[in-house]
């Protein structure tokens, strides 16, 4: 996950492969509290691990619930018809299938119970829920403001002998909220809830319906408008569950399958872990995205998406049905044939931002002309690339407008995109950057950023640091040789000339990996091997290797895949990336450096001599100025950086704001 103040997109072309969904975040918290409130124990597979499901599962640990969770399988032991913890304080973040569901369940069953979330879940509506719970005698009072978190829970004195009104036309969970807890109580008699105004987001509340059928409680529902629970429900747990894929998900690669342009012979992108026979209403996107002009096939348990009409087909859409991912059909109006218009949307503007103002207010940036309304948004697209501006989407603390942001870098314009607050995209999907990123084409070249300069300047811990900034790959080139020393000392090699041709064959394959601060070869953390004196020396030697230096060439080039590359280095501005994006040569003195390599091995308990470390880098600087391949200089379109004088952080913050001048988009 991206846990960066933003993250720069390159524009992107075309994406293709395989990507298999995470699990749907409203099945996931449904299955989890369902379970809980079970005899027995329930095995739960394919569990979405996101903020939203943590909350719940941390809930229900303060309950007294036992959860145990491997991977995406957990294991929850119920508690039955009683809490195991009559007192508790819920912290709930900004999980809305969390707190509804909650709410109503503990009000039911009471206790001694606050609930409470982060600042937007304190401005999110929760009173058509309460006014509901209290007219069965449920015990629930506001500790802020009236109709809003946080709350708290006392004992109920419950009155079942009437059906229970609950608004269905701001949100669908507070039904849902009611439909799971209400059985907790219907022992002697049926209990009727009874919808006020038009439902919103039925498919939603058939996802619950079904769930509950799966749990033993089979509710009996009147054309959406009443619902019955019958007298002795009781549940049961069905011991195994598997949670569907997140169809409102799947609507981001839908989208941008629609969007790619495929070079001949792409085969589009395979979406696995739900098809068009889901249980879930999003999956309705997919009806959408074709009227849009996308082609998609489906399976059992899979889509097929490829671009189809050219731009696409301006739709005017009721999205009632599909509320989280008509999200998605916002941005995909921008590339359109005409305005494009969703319906029926007020539900956006109490999600976990205004979702209809946010949208008109990125889109905006983007160069669009929007529309919104108090429940519809129309779009304008932008016709030609000319149209494009380079924009930095605000994401409210919304996974939604940070995945849907992401779509606007299939721009054809060529211009990048920036996310900013990139993990929220934790609520539901922590890793789809990363996913994205590994089935995308990008349009032209990924952006790279080359740290040189000589031994011991600082290169390697500025530019690991900057890619840790801005959330880019790592490459340490110098590791490189050292790994290929350290090869060809296992391989019985001497590193030096007469074994050039065998060194050059193991440069070509070494199978590095850089994982957070260590050096992995294979499976090997070889990150303090490779640091010793020796195996410097080793370095020194195979990198004057004309033959080493080439098979490595083709190697480091493989590390500049998206979203960005940060290279440190000797000859990355010159030899390996010349056509890099940003070049910062490190001009640190020498009596500097030596200063500081010799705290460095001082504070590992290393004895060290300053005169000598100094000699030392001298010579090294005049071999490595010499030497005939790629001597140590730096490229001629390079930044002068003396770091002598300065900390890291001041190095840092130097190089970003080198590279903040060269974007097409400042940040806010």
């Amino acid at each position: 996950m991206f846990d960066t103040e933003f993250l720069d997109i390159p524009a992107l072309r075309s994406v293709s492969g395989t990507v298999r969904l995470p699990g749907s975040k409203s099945i996931s918290n449904r299955v989890l509290l369902l379970a809980a409130l079970c005899e027995g124990r329930t095995t739960v597979h394919d569990l979405l691990d996101s903020d939203d499901t943590r909350v719940m599962l941390q809930a229900l640990r303060q309950l007294g619930c036992s959860v145990t969770v491997e991977g995406a399988t957990a294991v929850i032991n119920g508690l039955g018809s009683r809490p195991r913890q009559p007192q508790a304080d819920l912290f709930l973040g900004n999980a809305g299938t969390a707190m509804r569901p909650l709410t109503a369940a503990l009000a039911v069953l009471g206790g001694d119970y606050t609930l409470s979330g982060i600042p937007r879940m304190h401005e999110r509506p929760i009173g058509d829920l309460v006014n509901a719970l209290r007219a069965v005698g449920c015990r629930v009072d506001y500790l802020g403001q009236e109709g809003y978190p946080p709350l708290r829970i006392g004992q109920p004195q419950l009155r079942l002998g009437q059906p229970i009104p609950v608004r269905g036309d701001v949100s669908s969970q507070f039904l849902t909220a009611l439909l799971m807890a209400l059985p907790l109580a219907a022992q002697t008699q049926d209990v009727v809830v009874d919808v006020v105004g038009e439902l919103i987001s039925k498919p939603y509340i058939d996802i619950t319906l079904q769930l509950l059928a799966r749990f033993g409680v089979q509710v009996r529902r009147e054309n959406w408008a009443r619902f019955v629970i019958p007298a002795g429900s009781r549940y049961q747990s069905p011991g195994q569950i598997h949670v569907e894929a997140d169809a409102s998900s799947a609507s981001y690669f839908i989208a941008a399958g629609a969007l790619s342009a495929p070079p001949e012979g792409q085969k589009g992108l395979k979406i696995e872990g739900v098809g068009e026979t889901s249980i879930q209403g999003d999956i309705r996107f997919v009806e959408a995205a074709r009227m849009m002009g996308a082609e998609i096939q489906s399976g059992p348990n899979w889509l097929h998406v490829r671009r189809g009409q050219w731009p696409l087909k301006a739709i005017d859409l009721d999205c009632n049905h599909i509320p989280d991912a008509a999200m998605t059909l916002a941005v995909m109006a921008l590339y359109a044939d005409g305005p494009t218009t969703l319906r029926n949307i007020a539900s956006w503007r109490v999600k976990e931002t205004d979702r209809i103002a946010a949208m008109a207010t990125e889109l905006r940036k983007l160069g669009a002309e929007v529309e919104e309304g108090a429940d519809f948004i129309r779009v304008m697209p932008l016709p030609d690339a000319g149209a494009w501006r380079a924009a930095s989407i605000h994401t409210y603390d919304d996974h939604r407008m940070a995945m849907c942001g992401s779509l606007a870098a299939f721009n054809p314009a060529g211009l990048p995109v920036r996310i900013e607050d990139p993990k929220c995209v934790a609520k539901t999907f922590p890793d789809y950057l990363e996913t994205l990123f590994a089935i995308a084409q990008p349009a032209g070249a990924v952006p790279v950023i080359c740290i040189d300069g000589p031994t011991a300047s600082g290169k390697g811990t500025l530019a690991s640091e900057v890619a840790r900034r801005l959330g880019y790959h790592y490459l340490d080139s110098g590791s490189l040789y050292r790994l290929t020393g350290l090869a060809a000392r296992r391989a019985q090699l001497e590193p030096d000339p007469c074994n050039e041709a065998a060194i050059s064959a193991l440069a070509q394959s070494l199978p590095v990996r850089f994982v957070a601060d260590r050096i992995l070869l294979g499976d090997e953390d070889v990150s303090d091997a490779i640091r010793t004196e020796a195996a410097g020396m080793d370095a020194s030697c195979v990198s004057a290797l004309p033959s080493v230096r080439q098979s490595l060439l083709n190697l480091q080039h493989g590390f500049a895949c998206l979203p960005g590359l940060v290279a440190d280095g000797r000859d990355m501005g010159t030899t390996i990336f010349p056509q890099a994006a940003l070049k910062v040569y490190l001009t640190a003195g020498a009596a500097q450096r030596a200063e500081r390599r010799h705290k460095q091995l001082i504070s590992k308990g290393i004895p060290a001599n300053i005169n000598s470390l100094r000699a030392d880098l001298e010579a090294r600087d005049a071999r490595d100025q010499s030497r005939t391949a790629s001597p140590l200089k730096p490229a001629q379109d390079a930044l002068l950086l003396d770091n002598s004088q300065l900390t890291v952080e001041e190095s840092v913050d130097q190089v970003l704001r080198w590279w903040q001048e060269r974007q097409p988009f400042r940040t806010s």
